[in-house]
């Protein structure tokens, strides 16, 4: 972990990294453009990004929407490949949720495939209170208003 910083500063983000990775190599982030992109960016609540030490290259992201009070959604998490295996998807999640502004909300999250890493992290099944209405698979990118 020495060879990496986490940093919640918003400004030092690099939008065309977290672009590149999510517009080309993860499942959920496909529909968006990068204007759609940008404005979440632009609305999020936090945003927390891992960083090379020695480069000072942004190899992890994530992104949080929030009422500010209560709720918080998790979204866009990622590590790239070659640095995964090092504890980063795990300190980039807590640095997240448990070190900020947010550490005692209700946190909600959409995944197919980290269930393991997450469940590590106090995340689990929702219990009955919760209901969600999806998305239609039919809209593809939502139109820019």
């Amino acid at each position: 972990m020495s060879a990496y910083e986490i940093d919640d500063d918003p400004a030092r983000i690099d939008r065309d990294a977290a672009w590149a990775f999510l517009s080309q190599h993860v499942y959920w982030g496909r529909w968006r453009t990068r204007e759609v992109f940008d404005r979440q960016l632009d609305r999020a609540w936090r945003l927390v990004g891992v960083y090379e030490r020695e480069s000072g290259r942004m190899i992890g992201f994530a992104k949080a929407t929030s009422d500010g009070e209560a709720l918080a959604y998790l979204g866009d998490v990622y590590v790239e490949p070659e640095h995964r295996g090092a504890g980063l998807g795990r300190a980039l999640v807590t640095r997240m949720v448990e070190e900020g502004p947010g550490a005692d909300f209700r946190w909600m999250l959409h995944t197919s495939d980290m269930h393991p890493l997450y469940a590590k992290l106090g995340f689990r099944a929702p219990d009955h209170t919760f209901m969600e209405r999806p998305a239609s698979p039919d809209l593809g990118p939502r139109p820019v208003p």
